[in-house]
């Protein structure tokens, strides 16, 4: 029996994990960061992912996120979980995001080593082959996917979905164009840094759903942007980019590791305590911070301004 892609329908939210002060997982703060964003109408909830530290999180602290995660969400919209790394940690993890009651994982690259397409295709199996929960394959790192991986991997009624963050479009098109040709559904994600920026090329080649980051920081302006997308509202969307976007991607730039470090301090910046990131990331420096802070006004005002407009053309 072929499994079925979650139904994805707005943002999909990608939630920090937040730390205590002593560098411990702080449940009571990641529940209330989910339940806050949820009255913003994400599609899907993405915890312990790239933009939750999965590469700082011990198989117990990820599996303790979904948990939380899960209970907050409650059913209401899809709840897919990050597992990859070493094979023994993403099998462990698929499993106890499988007995926690997750929709589906989204599957990060490998840890290390990369290897033939023909391995990378058994360690997709072999993780998908440790739960009921359906598969997406996030194409990124150690994890290179070709159009013949990805016919490949359509033969597994588990696998259903694809995630680029490479940035490679024309490879990307290949792999569209050859799941398509499989006659399954697939569910299909735009997952570069602040991929609000690229979305508009990415529609153009069959890829109509996006990860945000953002929308963790600032929902109500990822919000507002996501229904400019889905609306047609070209000038909405362009004067987000403009004037939010485009700053914030000069900003991250700026220092590895921001397109996570920068969601957390915004996130400090508007009142939630969700500690600072994990080694090796870092956080922004005093002045970077203070860039952010006004960056992060010129959104509310933007989505404050827009935002009716966008709802009376809905």
């Amino acid at each position: 029996m072929t499994a079925s892609a979650p139904v994805f329908d707005g943002v999909l939210f990608f939630p920090v994990t937040p730390f205590t002060a002593g560098g411990a997982l702080n449940r009571d703060v990641l529940a209330e960061h989910v339940a806050s964003r949820l009255p913003f109408s994400p599609g899907g909830v993405f915890p312990a992912c790239g933009t939750g530290e999965f590469h700082a999180l011990s198989a117990g602290e990820a599996l303790d996120v979904v948990r939380t995660t899960v209970g907050v969400v409650g059913g209401r919209v899809p709840v897919i979980v990050g597992a990859g790394g070493p094979l023994g940690h993403a099998i462990e993890l698929a499993r106890g995001a499988a007995e926690a009651g997750a929709d589906g994982l989204l599957l990060l690259p490998p840890y290390l080593v990369s290897g033939t397409t023909a391995g990378l295709v058994a360690w997709v199996e072999a993780v998908a082959a440790a739960s009921d929960l359906p598969v997406i394959v996030y194409h990124r790192g150690t994890a290179r996917y070709t159009a013949d991986a990805i016919t490949r991997l359509a033969a597994n009624p588990k696998v259903v979905g694809f995630k680029d963050g490479t940035g490679d479009v024309g490879l990307a098109q290949e792999i569209v164009l050859a799941a398509e040709a499989t006659g399954r559904d697939w569910a299909f994600f735009n997952g570069l840094l602040t991929a609000e920026l690229s979305q508009g090329a990415y529609r153009g080649i069959g890829i109509p759903l996006y990860s945000s980051a953002a929308f963790a920081m600032i929902p109500e302006l990822a919000a507002l942007h996501y229904r400019a997308y889905i609306e047609g509202d070209e000038d909405t969307r362009m004067s987000l980019l403009r004037e939010f976007y485009t700053p914030l991607v000069r900003l991250r730039d700026e220092t590895p590791g921001f397109g996570v470090s920068l969601i957390k301090a915004g996130l400090r910046l508007r009142g939630l305590d969700v500690g600072s990131v994990r080694p090796p990331l870092v956080d922004p420096t005093p002045e970077q911070e203070s860039r952010l802070a006004a960056l992060l006004e010129t959104g509310l005002a933007l989505a404050a301004e827009l935002a009716p407009a966008g709802a009376a053309a809905r």
